[in-house]
């Protein structure tokens, strides 16, 4: 079949949580579809990083938008009832290119990831229309605006507002809609559209993120993992050095924090100043970081969906410490496969107790890696996918298969994300 795929970050290579899962997606529909690709970058540079993407699909369409222009589209919309974060992702050259494209190939299944560039799809005919949500923006932003100042609270509101009213044109505008966890499917169901709504997980590259083994010597160190761009991991990280590390080095003074993320903001540089507190930026491989930490730390006070941070760690075995907002999306017991805590004192001891017990390490280790294995491999999820597109009237058809392309393989780098967040996420 012929199959149109949208996501509004150009999933190559597959190094945020943004392009992750579409990277997979794409992936192993190449596998037996004739897949076009449409998209955006941000510069000339992302462009050409993201050439590899052909190796995975038949066609890419991409354009470049630079961020100045996207704030001002943005911008332009705050005042009126369209949606600033649509807004942000439009470009009236990838519009062109995709209706061409149209034109000339009779598409199949039309297939978008994230409500943002739905609009380049809301009329593009095909025998099926998936809409993959992922997560709920709207919800999202609301969300924000509860831990905003004024006058960003009542912006963050409003365009919740106005996005949700588009989701719920959009969710009505698709045949099928997919989101991520099964509390995003609440979500969706808040909407009030008649629309089938199925949970799709992310996956981790469960041979990629693997133990290395075990040491005899006990850790000294505990590790967040994220891009240090995005407002809820600022937030997290700020929250645990202020309110929960004190609580820490007051038992174990010595113990490093490890803050190992791309694009670190001038607040979390700032804490680089701190004794034994390492901010990283950008790292090629971040397994090094995890595998000799007593704990990956995930102090989430603003999460949705599945934080992959959790998925890699766990697949890593290494133990991890969550807010019950950051583990909300992911298929795990707590106490079992992860140890989960609310407040700052019931956080720090949690992890006091990893680095003194190599027992609970243990454990921890053996059944969180047991979990992503079960749960989280991108197998499954893709068989969910499948499941879907037996929907399209063209399965019975004659259907276009590119089997005889060889799999390309991936650097240790785009390795890492076939993994799914931010390392967002």
């Amino acid at each position: 079949m012929n199959v149109l795929f949208i996501c509004h970050r150009l999933p190559y290579p597959p190094n945020r949580g943004g392009k992750i899962r579409p990277f997979n997606m794409i992936r192993h529909l190449s596998h037996k579809h004739s897949v076009t690709v449409a998209s955006l970058a941000e510069t000339e540079n992302e462009l050409t990083e993201g050439a590899g993407l052909k190796d995975y699909c038949d066609d890419v369409l991409v354009e470049v938008v630079s961020p100045r222009t996207r704030w001002l589209q943005a911008i332009r919309a705050l005042p009126t009832r369209a949606s600033s974060s649509v807004a942000y992702f439009w470009s009236s050259k990838l519009d062109h290119r995709i209706r061409e494209k149209a034109l000339r190939t009779k598409f199949d299944i039309v297939f978008v990831h994230c409500a943002f560039v739905a609009q380049y799809a809301m009329d593009i005919p095909a025998g099926l229309r998936i809409m993959d949500f992922g997560d709920l923006d709207s919800a999202k932003w609301a969300e924000y605006s509860r831990w905003r100042s004024f006058p960003l609270s009542w912006m963050y509101a409003f365009e919740s507002d106005k996005l949700r009213a588009y989701e719920r044109e959009v969710a009505r505008a698709f045949d099928l809609c997919t989101v991520i966890t099964r509390g995003e499917k609440d979500e969706f169901e808040t909407l009030q559209v008649s629309k089938p709504c199925t949970v799709i997980p992310n996956g981790v590259n469960f041979s990629y993120f693997s133990p290395n083994g075990s040491s005899d010597r006990p850790p000294q160190s505990i590790v967040f993992l994220g891009r240090m761009d995005y407002f809820p991991n600022i937030d997290g990280v700020c929250y645990f050095v202020d309110k929960i590390l004190p609580l820490i080095r007051a038992e174990m003074p010595d113990i490093e924090l490890r803050i190992v993320g791309s694009n670190p903001t001038r607040r979390i540089k700032k804490l680089a100043k701190l004794d034994r507190v390492v901010v990283t930026g950008h790292v090629p491989d971040v397994r090094p970081y995890l595998r000799d930490a007593a704990a990956a730390i995930v102090p989430l006070r603003i999460a949705r969906g599945t934080q992959n941070k959790i998925l890699e760690a766990m697949a890593m075995g290494v133990p991890v410490v969550a807010t019950p907002k950051a583990a909300k999306g992911v298929q795990a017991v707590a106490g079992r496969d992860l140890l989960v805590a609310e407040t700052p004192q019931r956080f720090a001891r949690c992890v006091l107790d990893l680095i003194k017990s190599a027992g609970l390490r243990k454990s921890l280790s053996e059944a969180g890696r047991r979990q992503v294995e079960n749960s989280y491999q991108w197998t499954g999820a893709m068989n969910l996918l499948d499941s879907l597109l037996t929907q399209c009237p063209a399965t019975s058809s004659k259907q276009i298969t590119n089997t005889d392309r060889p799999e390309p393989a991936l650097s240790a780098t785009s390795a890492s994300i076939a993994s799914d967040a931010p390392v967002t996420n």
